[in-house]
């Protein structure tokens, strides 16, 4: 009987078809002192894979500042597996990966057209970088949008940075700060309010939608709207957990990137231009409202943001970006660099 009963379980089990398994994919994502981009978009993505990929998938998807982790270890996650897909922000992994910053220098993307380009024609070799030194597939790149200067003291222009601190998040944007005369201050975002309301610093960058959300205008007294840079993003995924999936499966989720990728785009540009006018107390304003002060930049402010790409971020970025990965400033200057007639 025991072996009657063994032999039709075998055949039973042998008949049924094998039941496909949820793939689970471990998520690190944006922190969520962000705000709308990562409430309205980010989130939902993850919280919802498999509709956002048509695939049968589950993302166990945790804010960065959750977790402990520091947004410079970002690509580490990604590249050693810990994590299977990661919101890379770009500053802080330059450290590691400072061909990032190619995409992005002081002085490169004043708006949104420009950054458009700069990511058409060199996001190709960041790619290429990352798969090959970093084990990770580049899904994505989006721009929180133009990070402009907001300060505690009362300022007019740039030329009253002399002899400030000013927060910082790359090396690109320290070397031009010090150029105005300026202390950089290397900072994480999450530190940067407590910080502007004790003096440890007296300026800061950031979107303004970033700042509203973190209540930055609660503490500062001014913002100077030029766009220093635009503070890309992007989303990283394992390449061994990317090879894992068939080309079907490949193809549904970068198409599910691809669309949340555009999705971001757009709300980014709608939200830099909405926090303006909540920052300062505009209206319609749907997000926090406060009454900051617009410093209007002067044409020397703008030159002098636009004069930095060629003459401080680039070289100083240079001999980094070769060291790190050799022939990267010549794919820039091949690319960037000829479309700016350098």
């Amino acid at each position: 009987m025991k072996r009657l009963l063994t032999s039709a379980v075998l055949a039973l089990a042998l008949a049924s078809p094998a039941v496909a398994q949820t793939m689970q994919f471990k998520v690190l994502g944006q922190p969520t002192s962000i705000g709308k981009i990562f409430d309205e978009l980010e989130k939902p993505f993850f919280e919802n894979f498999g509709k956002s990929t048509g695939l049968d998938v589950k993302a166990n998807f945790s804010p960065i500042d959750t977790t402990g982790i520091k947004d410079t270890e970002g690509l580490r996650m990604v590249k050693s597996g810990l994590f299977d897909i990661v919101s890379l922000r770009f500053s802080p992994i330059s450290r590691d990966a400072p061909v990032a910053l190619g995409l992005d220098l002081v002085g490169q993307n004043p708006d949104y057209k420009t950054a458009k380009k700069s990511i058409d024609l060199f996001l190709p070799e960041v790619k290429k970088v990352f798969a090959k030194q970093f084990n990770t597939k580049l899904l994505g790149v989006w721009p929180f949008g133009p990070q402009v200067l907001f300060c505690k003291p009362k300022v007019t222009g740039l030329a009253d940075l002399k002899g400030k601190k000013v927060r910082v998040f790359d090396q690109s944007m320290a070397d031009f700060i010090s150029s105005l005369g300026g202390t950089p201050v290397p900072m994480a975002f999450p530190e940067v309010q407590q910080a502007l309301q004790r003096g440890v610093v007296d300026c800061a960058l950031t979107g303004p939608s970033s700042a509203n959300a973190a209540g930055w205008p609660e503490v500062a007294t001014t913002v100077i709207p030029v766009g220093f840079s635009m503070a890309f993003n992007g989303y990283g995924m394992n390449m061994n957990s990317w090879n894992k999936l068939t080309p079907d499966q490949q193809k549904k989720m970068q198409s599910a990137f691809d669309t949340l990728d555009g999705k971001i785009w757009k709300r980014s540009e709608e939200l830099y231009d909405e926090a303006m006018r909540c920052n300062s107390g505009g209206k319609p304003c749907s997000l926090h409202s406060y009454n900051l002060t617009v410093a209007k930049p002067s044409k020397a402010d703008f030159a002098a943001v636009n004069k930095a790409l060629a003459t401080i971020s680039y070289p100083a970025w240079k001999p980094i970006c070769d060291k790190s990965t050799p022939g990267c400033s010549k794919a820039w200057m091949d690319t960037v660099g000829k479309a700016k007639g350098l």
